[in-house]
C-alpha cells in the first residue's frame, strides 16, 4: 500500500540501465558503412557496386594506355571491344553464345534433377547418408577433365559429351550441398510434425522440403556458377562452336583480344543469370530479405 507522502506525487523515474550495472542496449545504425550485417539503401549499394566494377576497368585501361604491359599479354579495353564487334558482325558470336548457354544449362539442369531427390534423402535418412555420402565425397575430388577420355568412349563426341562433362563437374558437389541444406532444417519442426501424426512422406513433403527451399535455391545459384567454369573443359571434346572453343582457338593463334572477349562475355552471362536467381529468391521468400 502506498504511503501518505507518496499520494499525489509523480511516480519515480525508472532507473537507467547503466545504473543497474547492465550494458546499454546496442543501437543498430542502418546507415553506417561498417555495421555488421547492416542494411543499406539500394542507391548506396549500386553506387558502391559501380565503383567496384569500374576500378579494375580503370586500372586495366591505365596499364594498356601507358604501355606498362605488352599488348600480346594484356590488350587494352579498346582492342577487346573491337574484337567483340568483329566477332559479332563477321563471326558467329551469337551462335557461340547460344550453344554454350544450352550446354551449361542442360548439364546443370540434369545435375539438379538427380541431385535434389538424392540430397533430400541423404540429408534426411542416416542409412542413405552412410551408403552414398562417402562415395559422393570421394568422387567429387576427381577432376572433371580426367573424365574426358571415358566420356568420349561412353557417349561419343557429340553434344551429350559436353553436357556430360558439365554434369560431372557439378553433380557431386550439388548433392552434398543439398544434403547439408536439408540437415539444417530444425529437428524441432520434424518432432512437432511427428507428434501430430505425420507420416514420413508428409514430413518430407510438408516440413523438410518447404523449410529447406531457400537454401536449396541458393545452392542451385552457386552451382550454376560452377557449371560455367567447366564450359571450356567441356568444349575440349571435339567442339567446333561455343565460347569455350573460341577461347581455345584464339589461344593457338595468340589472339589475346578474343580470349579476353570470350572471358568477359562468359562473366556477363553468368552475372545476369546470378541476378535472375537472386530476383527469384527475393520474390519467392520475401520474408528473408534484409530491410533497407
Amino acid at each position: 500500500m502506498s504511503s501518505p507522502e507518496s499520494i499525489g506525487q509523480a511516480p519515480a523515474a525508472p532507473r537507467s540501465v547503466s545504473a543497474l550495472g547492465l550494458p546499454p542496449p546496442m543501437r543498430r545504425d542502418h546507415q553506417g558503412l561498417w555495421v555488421i550485417r547492416g542494411s543499406m539503401s539500394s542507391r548506396r549499394y549500386w553506387c558502391l557496386a559501380a565503383i567496384g566494377l569500374a576500378l579494375p576497368l580503370v586500372g586495366w585501361f591505365a596499364l594498356a594506355r601507358f604501355g606498362t604491359v605488352n599488348p600480346v599479354f594484356l590488350p587494352g579495353p579498346a582492342a577487346v571491344a573491337r574484337s567483340a564487334i568483329h566477332w559479332l558482325t563477321r563471326g558467329n558470336l551469337l551462335d557461340d553464345t547460344r550453344i554454350s548457354i544450352y550446354r551449361v544449362v542442360a548439364g546443370w539442369a540434369l545435375s539438379a534433377l538427380i541431385a535434389l531427390p538424392l540430397g533430400l534423402l541423404i540429408g534426411t535418412y542416416r542409412t542413405i547418408q552412410a551408403l552414398l555420402e562417402p562415395l559422393t565425397d570421394f568422387i567429387r575430388y576427381m577432376p572433371a577433365a580426367a573424365f574426358i577420355p571415358l566420356v568420349m568412349l561412353w557417349v561419343g563426341i557429340g553434344e551429350s559429351a559436353k553436357i556430360a562433362i558439365i554434369f560431372i563437374g557439378t553433380f557431386f558437389q550439388m548433392v552434398l550441398m543439398m544434403a547439408e541444406d536439408v540437415r539444417r532444417v530444425p529437428m524441432a519442426q520434424i518432432e512437432a510434425a511427428q507428434t501430430m501424426g505425420a507420416t514420413r512422406a508428409e514430413i518430407l513433403e510438408k516440413v523438410i522440403l518447404p523449410s529447406a527451399k531457400p537454401a536449396l535455391l541458393d545452392t542451385l545459384r552457386i552451382t550454376m556458377g560452377w557449371a560455367w567454369t567447366y564450359l571450356v573443359v567441356a568444349e575440349l571434346v571435339a567442339a567446333n562452336t561455343g565460347l569455350g572453343y573460341a577461347i581455345l582457338k584464339a589461344q593457338r593463334f595468340l589472339e589475346t583480344e578474343r580470349i579476353f572477349c570470350g572471358i568477359i562475355i562468359i562473366g556477363l552471362i553468368g552475372m545476369a543469370m546470378d541476378q535472375i536467381f537472386r530476383l527469384v529468391h527475393r520474390l519467392a521468400f520475401p520474408w528473408l530479405q534484409t530491410r533497407t
